[in-house]
């Protein structure tokens, strides 16, 4: 069996002078998705597709650029899961897709329904507002699929915020450039908070999901904008070197990237940097079925160089990461 998250960077069916088109795209990813040949693959950033007839008092969505590149590959197939609005259509922008060889026989997203929003003030926007919540940008996707040989697995999908710091209000000349540094700095400290707050409620979940099966089968995966050992990771691997209770065990999530050499252990190039922001946690109960993982980054480039420009590369920025299961 195996598993794989790969963020496919902003999948749709539009293009500007930036991005190129899907029809240049589609050879890449398919090339690709059919390399990753996986059983169980959970993507990010696939955006939605306007149909004929949507208004925002009626919205109506579909994944059309993700089933037009997965036209001509086994994926075609498969069982298929996604995120929705509160209207049960896809989001405009940025869902995580579960695509599944066998029957996902129960679906759940989560958005704050196990951690409140947090109330806060913002010290440097203009003019001065009184407090607001701090939410998610996404939800966290959770499929449970019966895998035949091995049982119930649980897959949980994320998209943790990213590093790019969130608006303020009054703060910002135009989109890249801000009125002040403090200003610039509000704004990283509140996408950390939705950064870490968003894989506090994965932990929450996983916990909940180990009171009612210790033994549970988990994999818990996606791009989650931060490497090891920052916080965000730890929150979910709840380790008992942090906990300090080895009774707690059985509910760490083991990283499968540490089965990787260390030279080619990144998913992600930024100013020539090496970042393994892209992870596949798995549950004890997983780890005994564990056998290799790869990341697929031979062909992966780095936009952010000094000489290169602001256009898109048909091929995503990040990679995907597969790992190998006995069944």
């Amino acid at each position: 069996m195996k598993i794989s998250t790969f963020n496919i960077e902003n999948l749709d069916e539009s293009s500007d002078e930036y991005n190129p088109t899907l029809f240049k795209r589609i050879p890449s990813l398919r090339c690709l998705l059919n390399r990753i040949d996986a059983d169980i693959l959970c993507l990010q950033e696939v955006h939605g597709q306007e149909l004929l007839g949507h208004t925002s008092n009626n919205p109506k969505r579909e994944l059309s650029a993700l089933e037009t590149v997965i036209l001509d590959t086994p994926y075609v197939h498969f069982h298929t899961a996604y995120t929705t609005t509160s209207d049960e259509v896809p989001y405009d922008k940025r869902n995580l897709v579960i695509l599944s060889r066998w029957p996902i026989v129960e679906l759940n997203q989560y958005k704050h329904d196990h951690l409140a929003k947090l109330g806060y003030r913002k010290s440097t926007v203009l003019p001065a507002e009184e407090p607001k919540d701090i939410s998610w940008e996404r939800p966290i996707l959770h499929a449970q699929i019966e895998v035949p040989s091995v049982g119930l697995v649980h897959v949980i999908n994320l998209h943790l915020k990213s590093r790019l710091s969130s608006n303020v209000k009054g703060q910002k000349l135009n989109n890249y450039t801000w009125k002040s540094a403090a200003g610039w700095a509000e704004g990283y400290f509140l996408s950390s908070i939705k950064r870490v707050g968003q894989a506090l409620e994965t932990r929450v979940l996983l916990d909940q999901i180990f009171a009612t099966a210790p033994q549970a089968k988990i994999v818990v995966c996606g791009d989650f904008n931060a490497e090891p050992g920052e916080v965000p990771v730890e929150a979910i691997r709840g380790r008992v070197e942090n906990t300090g209770n080895p009774a707690l065990r059985h509910t760490v999530m083991l990283p499968c990237s540490l089965a990787i050499a260390d030279s080619v252990r990144f998913s992600h190039l930024h100013h020539g940097q090496k970042n393994l922001l892209d992870h596949m946690l798995i549950s004890q109960s997983m780890f005994s079925l564990f056998s290799e993982a790869h990341i697929f980054n031979e062909n992966l480039h780095d936009e952010s160089l000094p000489f290169a420009s602001d256009s898109k590369f048909p091929e995503s920025d990040h990679a995907p990461f597969v790992a190998h299961f006995n069944s």
